[in-house]
């Protein structure tokens, strides 16, 4: 049985969904961590509601945050613990998906994935395994996981986004042409890169720029 994900949402500024964006937080974060990031983008995207949802486990290493899946080398769990962490959430998270939509009278092309760290795991893992192509996938500060099955495993190829800073601590910045290089290899015609300049592990104004004119201009919000 999959788990009901608790969600915050931003309507659209004009009052008329035509798109939504899903935010996908980071490990130790929650929704409410991205969902400020409506505010900015909403000005821009008036009929884009804007949804984040909170992870399924609460997060050992942040008593108040939520994670995805557990990090062996952050929280001592196992891989095994860390590989079905990450299968279940999949599941929850394709049954929020497929649950919005139905609620929301939304289209896949009509929905976009924005993630940051683990979040953006869990959008470059899920958007190509689902049968109906998503508008696209916003992916900050994260990697590509088992890309060796990705080949095998792709069912559609939204256009992604990949944003990055180059003086990110905690996921290595070569994530990013490693990701690219996959996804290419894959089959993906679309793929678009930005490295943040002097930038952490966080989202820099610049960045945000550039995941707007994607959101705009390649999936149509």
């Amino acid at each position: 049985m999959t788990r009901v994900l608790q969600t915050g949402r931003k309507e659209p500024v004009s009052g008329e969904i035509r798109s939504c964006v899903v935010f996908l937080h980071g490990y130790g974060a929650n929704g409410a961590d991205l969902l400020g990031l409506a505010d900015p983008l909403g000005e821009h995207l008036p009929d884009t509601l804007f949804v984040a949802p909170d992870a399924p486990e609460s997060c050992v290493g942040a008593p108040f945050g939520y994670q995805w899946f557990p990090i062996p080398w952050l929280d001592g769990s196992s891989e095994e613990e860390r590989d079905a962490g990450m299968a279940r959430a999949v599941e929850d998270l394709n049954a929020f998906l497929d649950a919005l939509m139905v609620d929301e009278d939304l289209l896949p092309e009509q929905v976009a994935l924005f993630g940051f760290s683990q979040g953006t795991m869990m959008s470059l893992h899920v958007a190509p395994r689902r049968e109906d192509e998503f508008a696209g996938v916003v992916a900050f500060s994260g990697r590509l996981l088992l890309p060796e099955l990705l080949a095998d495993e792709v069912q559609s190829r939204p256009p992604v986004l990949l944003v990055h800073g180059d003086a990110d601590e905690v996921v290595p910045v070569q994530s990013l042409p490693e990701a690219a290089e996959a996804l290419q290899e894959a089959g993906w015609k679309e793929v678009y890169a930005h490295i943040m300049k002097g930038t952490g592990h966080g989202i820099a104004p610049d960045g945000l720029s550039v995941a707007l004119a994607f959101l705009r201009d390649k999936c149509g919000f």
